[in-house]
């Protein structure tokens, strides 16, 4: 099949690298090749594929060993086979952390990481950010689909309207379309009919409902993914559905990202708030 380029965005803290992790596990799982380009200066991307190992960035290898770098400096074998790279970013206080996404990309490219085996390249994108360096992935046509982690959270459905309305913007010089909203469950009232209902304004599908269990916490303090530390769990499972359906997804679009106005209204209709009123604190 064609390498299929995939970016993970949604808000800060929502449980991206978590759940692109995980995923990526159950997809090398069904006997795909995987590689997760980690585009967060955190460096924290891959770690629960690595075992927690510290893998040195592309960013600090550039600047301890120069031009003179080859591929298995930055590229470590994780989970399955699954590669692993880490983009990480500038010393604190200096220079764009967006760059080293850029840099990494074109290092990676330069190096032949991207072998004709591969099935899935991940970027797992820093928080709700889609300009400048951050949406390199997507406006440089680099990632052709886009998954969005929400909640049933107001912010994290702020974020996720956001991210669309970059993903809009992009969408027709680079050909990036949006594949649905995987909703991180942080049990809100309502929740799986919030965000079915929110996706569906942005013309898209509500791909996955991953429930909240304590066994992702479990795996995390094990440095493991979920399926490695407990393969037989309900919750691996979950994870194992998420990633049949990323596999078999055919339903791509350029999404209809919505007012706020109407953002508030849905949230009201679906029990956050009693009004439109009470949302304007926020």
């Amino acid at each position: 099949m064609a390498l299929r380029q995939i970016a993970i965005y949604g808000k800060g803290g929502i449980g991206k690298s978590t759940t692109t992790q995980n995923l990526t596990a159950g997809l090398v799982e069904r006997g795909n090749h995987v590689m997760v380009v980690g585009c967060d200066p955190k460096a924290d991307s891959t770690r629960l594929l690595l075992g927690g190992l510290a893998q040195k960035t592309v960013l600090d290898t550039l600047r301890e060993n120069g031009d003179d770098i080859d591929l298995k400096d930055i590229l470590k074998e994780g989970f399955r086979g699954t590669r692993c790279v880490e983009s990480g970013g500038p010393e604190p206080g200096v220079g764009c952390a967006g760059r080293g996404i850029i840099t990494s990309i074109g290092l990676l490219e330069r190096l032949g990481a991207y072998t004709d085996d591969l099935d899935y390249v991940f970027y797992d994108v820093l928080g709700d950010v889609v300009c400048g360096g951050f949406a390199m992935p997507i406006r440089e046509g680099k990632a052709k689909e886009i998954y969005i982690v929400a909640s049933g959270e107001m912010m994290a459905l702020y974020a996720a309207n956001n991210i669309s309305k970059g993903i809009a913007r992009y969408a027709r010089q680079g050909g990036v379309r949006l594949g649905g909203i995987i909703c991180n469950s942080r049990n809100v009232d309502r929740e799986i009919e919030l965000v079915r209902a929110f996706a569906k304004e942005l013309g898209t599908q509500m791909i996955h409902f991953v429930p909240r269990d304590n066994e992702v916490q479990r795996a995390e303090i094990r440095k493991k993914t979920v399926i490695e530390y407990k393969p037989e769990c309900h919750q691996a499972d979950e994870y194992r559905a998420l990633a049949k359906k990323i596999e078999q997804n055919e339903q791509f679009v350029i999404p209809t990202p919505i007012s706020q106005e109407r953002l508030e209204e849905i949230l009201v209709e679906y029990g956050l708030f009693d009004s439109v009123e009470d949302t304007y604190h926020i």
